[in-house]
């Protein structure tokens, strides 16, 4: 099934921030991932074949785009989906005894989401909060920061009776109508309608 098909108001609102170009509307490209991932919890295949059309690529190349950043998913994701941030700061700070205190006690690995559907777990590269190692993010919520097991144990429970998450850091993750919004759609730094050319040297 289409993902797009009665979307068109939404296609025009994307494919207007790029110019109307072949470029211009390969740019549209991860906003329309975006759009997708947020909808579904992840990108199918099928919504990779469409969206490459929408932009004039392939879907390997939409494929390829998505396997470098980690915020994309190519299978469904739990509600609360926990990416623990791998890389030289997180690993020096605990990131591997966090990961496995996290898996052990939510018992999945990567690509599984658990039994009751709330929790999906995955490593990835740096998330820029190196000074509040080891971290790790919630979805696309935001940030918990200088993690300990009892930090971790707290804030589990409280997800698993229903509580909702409360970041220790939003994360501004999208643009709608030309202005970034964070994850609770709070309006953050400044419009693209306001942004004026550089003047050309002469």
């Amino acid at each position: 099934m289409l993902y797009f098909t009665d979307k068109q108001p939404l296609l025009e609102d994307i494919f207007s921030r790029y110019p109307s170009s072949e470029q211009g509307r390969r740019s549209a490209l991860m906003p329309l991932l975006r759009e997708v991932q947020n909808a579904l919890g992840y990108v199918p295949e099928a919504q990779m074949e469409e969206i490459g059309t929408l932009v004039g690529t392939t879907a390997t190349e939409v494929k390829s785009v998505m396997s470098f950043y980690s915020t994309y998913s190519t299978v469904p994701t739990g509600k609360w989906h926990m990416q623990v941030c791998a890389t030289l700061s997180c690993a020096l700070a605990g990131s591997d005894a966090l990961w496995d205190e996290l898996t052990e006690t939510l018992e999945t690995v990567p690509g599984e989401v658990t039994s009751d559907g709330l929790f999906s777990v995955q490593k990835v590269e740096c998330l820029g909060s190196c000074g509040t190692a080891p971290m790790l993010q919630v979805s696309d919520l935001g940030y918990v920061e200088c993690v300990t097991r009892k930090k971790l144990h707290a804030m589990l429970e409280h997800l698993k009776s229903g509580g909702q998450f409360v970041p220790d850091t939003m994360v501004p993750v999208f643009m709608q109508g030309g202005q970034q919004l964070d994850a609770l759609e709070n309006e953050v730094g400044g419009r693209t309608a306001d942004l004026e050319p550089l003047p050309m040297p002469s």
